[in-house]
């Protein structure tokens, strides 16, 4: 029909999307860049050096990336949202653990912050807070 317009469903599900939707889509995303830049190099060490240890952290951070962008895709695909909310809560709090766990020279001696964890911790904090008031609402 001449002058009516057809949306996608994606675009009728991101219309519904809220500002705190895309904070947690951008928080999302920063972390999951983060955790790719820092799996493929772990991977190039291990490719350099051959440590065990690197191949086990790059094929981790890749596994994290690969969490977070699954994440974000549900959430533009409108599918298991609550799920989606509630499972991400504790998915990203244990990255948070784990950095510090990995990244503490001794606890509860706080690991030293550069820029690039500050950016990826700060995201996965806001992702959080995110997730739980989308949970709170939706569910």
């Amino acid at each position: 029909m001449a002058g009516s317009t057809s949306m996608t469903p994606a675009a009728a599900r991101t219309d519904s999307f809220t500002a705190a939707h895309w904070v947690g889509i951008a928080a999302a995303v920063v972390s999951a860049l983060v955790h790719l830049a820092l799996g493929i190099r772990f991977l190039a060490d291990f490719l350099d050096a051959g440590l065990t240890v690197s191949l086990a952290m790059g094929v981790a951070f890749l596994l994290a990336t690969a969490g977070f962008l699954l994440g974000v895709w549900l959430v533009f695909s409108g599918r298991f949202l609550p799920t989606v909310y509630l499972l991400g809560i504790p998915f990203t709090a244990g990255q948070i653990v784990l950095w510090y766990a990995l990244n503490s020279p001794g606890l509860p001696a706080p690991p030293s912050i550069n820029p690039i964890s500050a950016a990826d911790k700060l995201a996965q904090i806001v992702l959080i807070a995110v997730l739980v008031s989308l949970y709170r609402r939706e569910s």
